[in-house]
């Protein structure tokens, strides 16, 4: 259904069940999949892709062009998934040079007046609440949650399962499986979070025991990451986390002192 109000481009694509409410725009050459609800005045720009049964709330503007003085209008994407729930107010850009592409996955929570910058990857299953904002080209992994009001600063990664709790702010890469608050500074591992998600005891034992020889305050990371790899069981998901570390070229946020009695 499509309200006689919206103003579809002539080259936009909409599945026939999909719901595209008053005053909504949708771009050129732009699709809207199977089950995908489109509230009123959104706006879906050129080049959008949205997948089936996504819900995109009043006034979200998706797709529109990205905030970089070097555009200069070249063909470039949004690429959304399926099932996303896209709250009011969202905003999403598009890439920001000749065929680069914004991408979010499946089952998103993208809370009222976040943002999310050209060129970002967001993989599934992620939550960013009301307010925060993610800079251009930063990849959040699956099951991560940022909290309300957090900035990440661009080219950040924020691994799995991993949390920036409300008001929190990084400019360095964020581990899978911690608790990240204030500025880059790991507190805690994500205990709760792992649990939610069906993670063992011994599983969770494992990256509990990784954890404290990484983040102890005061150490040197790289040192650190060949005691775990020398001295600990490495299960996959150690190896998951330090492959995260080792790869980061921002290099990761710090700990302040853990031991394994504060994640209990």
């Amino acid at each position: 259904m499509i309200d006689s109000t919206a103003r579809i481009s002539s080259t936009a694509r909409i599945a026939p069940d999909a719901e595209i409410g008053p005053n909504v725009i949708v771009g050129e050459n732009s699709i809207v999949g199977s089950g995908t609800k489109i509230m009123a005045n959104a706006v879906i720009g050129p080049w959008t892709t949205i997948g089936r049964n996504n819900e995109i709330h009043y006034g979200a503007i998706v797709g529109h062009d990205p905030q970089d003085f070097g555009y200069k209008g070249e063909e470039n994407y949004v690429r959304i998934g399926d099932g996303n729930i896209i709250r009011e107010y969202v905003t999403i850009h598009r890439g920001n040079r000749e065929g680069t592409s914004t991408v979010i996955g499946d089952n998103n929570f993208l809370m009222i007046q976040s943002h999310v910058a050209h060129n970002c990857i967001i993989g599934n299953n992620v939550i960013v609440a009301g307010g925060s904002l993610l800079a251009g080209h930063v990849t959040i992994e699956d099951r991560a949650i940022i909290s309300g009001n957090c900035v990440v600063h661009q080219f950040c990664r924020i691994g799995q399962f991993a949390m920036m709790r409300g008001l929190s702010r990084t400019s360095r890469d964020v581990p899978p499986f911690c608790i990240m608050d204030e500025t880059h500074t790991i507190k805690t591992l994500n205990l709760v979070g792992l649990r939610r998600n069906g993670f063992g005891l011994e599983r969770v034992r494992a990256i509990k025991n990784a954890f404290v020889e990484l983040f102890r305050g005061g150490m040197n990371m790289r040192k650190n990451v060949e005691k775990v790899e020398a001295e600990l069981e490495i299960t996959e998901d150690v190896r998951y986390l330090l492959d995260f570390i080792k790869s980061s070229k921002r290099g990761v946020c710090f700990g302040k002192g853990v031991s394994n009695k504060e994640f209990e």
